[in-house]
């Protein structure tokens, strides 16, 4: 198939490129003037310079091709301005699915976030994992890049509903190689290789391999059920963030934080961060919307996609070995 893919030189779809490319597809990554192309080098792909606001360079990049996935999306949890990540988030989204309809595209994939599945609840001390028919409230949209990945999603929905060939991938917390920038999670374990974690904030998160949600993302064009949303996570990937660390301290032997940061001192540290960045306009070091995040506990069941899709589910602790591995040879860590 030849594939049309944007936010190709992130994370997620950076290996999403890879496995395309290795599994003998055509593929046009759409780049920005600016991008960084190291996670792409030395892959038999085409490269379309432009952005999501160019119709175009979009039309010029989905010329001829049977599929798209749209990965690309504005991730922040601080800005002095939100308006771009909405423009970005919601109104690219809008444009990339109705250039990819006038192209003619079999099948579209839509990379949501599990931060558009309602979360799990307290019951008698104990989180039961939600799944896609789990819908969030408002107080569980707690930042503006979840609340513009939910009208996001919604357009995309909406497409499908009118007949768009277009399928929903919610992936989890995603972990492994070719987290160049790297994302909030891949700092996690970029601060436990540097020594730079003294505690952590009592959370659970869902990890899955990179490499998995990029092979969900083409069984959701293989196989994937117009209109339908699919949870790209571990089923044994449920673990609260101790529990995490110490799967870290087992593979590279270096020691896990036992401090738990209590919530209030994150809230206040995180209060101080925002005030200073307002003033100096550089970003926090632990913005607000993070710290809420880490409030909730995101654990999910990705059940729907191991059962229709046929989704991989590599060991969690082969995922941040493949990460430790990936950090080191790349020169992140320091020696």
């Amino acid at each position: 198939m030849r594939c049309f893919v944007t936010g190709g030189t992130g994370f997620v779809g950076a290996n999403l490129v890879h496995e395309l490319c290795h599994q003998g597809h055509e593929v046009v990554v759409l780049v920005r003037p600016q991008s960084d192309l190291v996670t792409l080098e030395g892959l038999p792909c085409e490269k379309v310079v432009g952005s999501l606001e160019e119709v175009g360079a979009l039309k010029r990049a989905m010329l001829g091709c049977q599929w798209c996935f749209h990965v690309a999306a504005s991730y922040h949890l601080w800005l002095p301005d939100y308006r771009p990540m909405y423009e970005a988030n919601v109104g690219g989204t809008r444009r990339v699915i109705e250039m990819a309809m006038e192209a003619g595209c079999e099948r579209i994939v839509y990379t949501s976030t599990v931060g558009c599945i309602g979360l799990p609840k307290a019951k008698d001390g104990t989180y039961c994992p939600t799944n896609e028919t789990d819908v969030p409230d408002g107080a569980q949209l707690t930042n503006h890049y979840k609340r513009s990945k939910w009208q996001a999603e919604q357009v995309a929905l909406e497409f499908a509903r009118d007949g768009a060939p277009l399928v929903v991938v919610n992936p989890s917390t995603p972990i492994g190689p070719r987290d160049a920038k790297p994302t909030p999670t891949g700092k996690v374990v970029l601060d436990f290789l540097n020594r730079e974690l003294p505690g952590y904030l009592e959370t659970g998160l869902n990890w899955v391999h990179v490499r998995d949600v990029a092979i969900g993302h083409i069984l959701a064009a293989e196989r994937g059920r117009v209109g339908e949303r699919y949870i790209l996570g571990n089923a044994q990937g449920n673990l609260r963030m101790l529990d995490a660390l110490k799967i870290l301290e087992e593979i590279t032997g270096l020691k896990a934080p036992r401090l738990r940061v209590p919530y209030p001192a994150a809230w206040a540290a995180a209060v101080i961060s925002e005030g200073l960045a307002k003033l100096t306009g550089v970003p926090p070091k632990a913005p607000m919307a993070g710290v809420r995040m880490a409030k909730y506990w995101m654990w999910f069941d990705p059940g729907k996609a191991i059962r229709e899709l046929n989704m991989p589910q590599t060991p969690v602790s082969e995922a941040f070995s493949d990460a430790v591995d990936w950090f080191r040879e790349n020169g992140y860590v320091r020696t």
